[in-house]
């Protein structure tokens, strides 16, 4: 029988200046769509001579409508990379636009690690609690609401990112995660300073590229709730889970 070979190549470090730097001047080859995906999602190589990087192509002609969300949730992956870089948090894998094989859309550096590892896995392990909390605070202060237990990956560096964060930053609140494990729990200090930077320096012009003013000014009001409050979100009513959970 033959071996079965994964698409999937691992690699080493790269920084987020050089990665974006890589992704906005390359030329994408697909590789094949991602299984289970509701959108049109794809594995692509990384066409530059110096790397070995895979990419996420995920082009707006694929996107399913949506009755809440307008279509180009490929700019909210980018809006959701800008927000956590501007906050401080590398957690969202860096994510620019491109002009690909079917159109404008998104393209996220790809993370190699074990798909079969899922946020309940990692929280089992206390080192992995204070960057599963920062996920846990942007997702409230990017409205994400598709926080499902497989969009955090344990990469094969053993640092943990979010993914698939294409449904985030409505001006109308809609949190849905799986990260309620420190709900009503104290912030720690360090992650209110950084909160407290990011209002302080209000640095959202960028972000209008891809969100609307209202989109802009929404994210700044619930970072302000965060700090006001100290407190991790809490959910009485049970209910502000996606589905499917994984």
């Amino acid at each position: 029988m033959q071996e079965e070979v994964s698409p999937f190549r691992d690699r080493p470090e790269i920084s987020n200046s050089d990665a974006i730097e890589i992704l906005q001047s390359s030329k994408i080859e697909i590789i094949g769509r991602m299984a289970w995906s509701s959108n049109s999602t794809y594995l692509v190589n990384i066409l530059d001579e110096k790397t070995d990087l895979q990419g996420i192509y995920k082009p707006t002609n694929g996107e399913r409508p949506l009755w809440d969300f307008p279509s180009g949730l490929y700019r909210r992956e980018i809006a959701s990379f800008q927000v956590a870089q501007l906050i401080g948090w590398d957690i969202i894998p860096p994510t620019v636009e491109t002009d690909g094989p079917f159109g404008i859309g998104s393209l996220q550096l790809f993370i190699p690690c074990d798909f079969d590892v899922h946020y309940f896995h990692m929280l089992e392990d206390p080192k992995y609690h204070k960057a599963l909390q920062r996920i846990c605070l942007f997702d409230f202060i990017a409205n994400s609401t598709d926080r499902k237990g497989g969009h955090c990956l344990l990469g094969s560096s053993g640092r943990i990112w979010g993914i698939d964060n294409g449904l985030t930053f409505h001006i109308d609140f809609k949190l849905r995660t799986v990260i309620w494990d420190w709900a009503g729990e104290m912030i720690p200090e360090k992650f209110l300073k950084d909160i407290e930077n990011f209002l302080n320096s209000q640095t959202g012009n960028e972000l209008l590229t891809f969100l609307s003013p209202q989109e802009v000014d929404a994210i700044f009001s619930r970072a302000t709730v965060l700090l006001e409050s100290g407190r991790f979100p809490e959910d009485p009513s049970g209910t502000g889970y996606p589905w499917p959970i994984i």
